[in-house]
């Protein structure tokens, strides 16, 4: 084999290597969040490796792949989950709660035709902190949860 060719077949495996593992990076799911944020005017969140531990603890817990939330008040910090029966990156989660805008109606800041709470913790103006973890599941799926400091999702309060 040219070196030419055992060069390329090197970087293939290191593309291949490094996809594995894309977009489940603190920097991914916090771009992940701020995209949604910046678009309704809402400032910039940032990881917190607190919640983040907090987040991971909670995960560790899941890999029955029950879709629950941790006890009531999730550790003080609010909190998005998310599940796949197969592999799911952390930005595809944030992906599915984002979603959930098109069932916002700000105006009555209520949920319309479907769910909505998980998109408006996302962009809670007050949440400036954010953690995230994500488990393979004992049947092969992903468990992925997303925590927030301080928690929104205030009955009677917009999320901006």
């Amino acid at each position: 084999m040219s070196s030419f060719s055992l060069m390329c077949v090197l970087g293939l495996i290191f593309i291949m290597g490094h996809t594995a593992h894309a977009q489940d990076s603190p920097t991914d799911y916090v771009n992940a969040h701020n995209a949604a944020r910046s678009e309704v005017g809402v400032p910039n969140i940032v990881w917190d490796n607190t919640v983040a531990s907090f987040a991971q603890s909670y995960a560790n817990q899941r890999k029955d792949c029950q879709l629950m939330h941790s006890d009531g008040n999730h550790g003080g910090y609010g909190e998005n989950i998310a599940l796949s029966s197969g592999d799911m990156s952390g930005t595809e989660a944030v992906s599915l709660w984002v979603d959930e805008k098109a069932n916002y109606d700000y105006n009555s800041n209520s949920c319309v035709g479907g769910e909505c709470l998980h998109y408006t913790q996302v962009v809670w103006r007050d949440s400036h902190r954010v953690g995230c973890a994500k488990v393979k599941c004992d049947n092969g799926g992903t468990f992925i949860t997303c925590n927030y400091s301080p928690p929104g999702n205030y009955i009677g309060q917009k999320p901006y």
